[in-house]
């Protein structure tokens, strides 16, 4: 599995995958979530309004994933997961550690070879970008460890191939190549 860190607009990237780091609401709202709704088109709101509506009537929890179809995005689908909100007091390493890794278990589930990640709980909630990276890094590395050895009928590795950390400044994508270089 390759390891990428990329400025840029997660809405543009050419991957099966790209994930969303909504609100538990999961009907859009700043950042990342609000572009990534924007560029999908108004057909994400109506998944995101049934997935309330039939599975997820009290929301998505922290540390959760939940996927829908990417609707007008290059990206076949989305992943929706909900980071901790520094500011409401959620501090906990684990739950963001959860985000990253039930994202790549749907992924997976979904049959994508390849996601890209924003820097989850990074912005509005307030988390400092350097511990993200690490969190987000390890997790993704500790994830990778895990599966190395799943081989397909083929023999070759199935999965995903790639996972891109697009990031949204120049200041945070120092942060995840630093934590890459770890």
């Amino acid at each position: 599995m390759r390891i990428e860190t990329v400025l840029g607009d997660i809405t543009k990237q050419d991957v099966d995958v790209v994930v969303n780091a909504a609100n538990s609401s999961l009907l859009g709202g700043g950042g990342v979530d609000g572009a990534i709704h924007a560029a999908a088109g108004p057909r994400l709101l109506d998944a995101c309004r049934e997935l309330r509506a039939d599975r997820l009537p009290d929301g998505l929890p922290v540390g959760h994933a939940v996927a829908t179809d990417g609707f007008d995005l290059p990206a076949r689908w989305v992943v929706h997961t909900v980071g901790p909100n520094w500011h409401a007091g959620e501090r906990d390493t684990p739950a963001l550690a959860a985000c990253f890794l039930a994202s790549l278990e749907v992924a997976v589930d979904l049959g994508a070879h390849s996601i890209a990640f924003p820097a989850i709980s990074a912005g509005a909630y307030g988390w400092d970008v350097e511990e993200v990276a690490d969190v987000a890094v390890h997790s993704v590395r500790a994830w990778q460890a895990g599966t190395d050895q799943d081989r397909g009928p083929d023999g070759r590795p199935h999965g995903i191939a790639l996972v891109h950390f697009v990031l949204f400044s120049p200041q945070a994508l120092a942060a995840f190549d630093r934590a890459l270089a770890a």
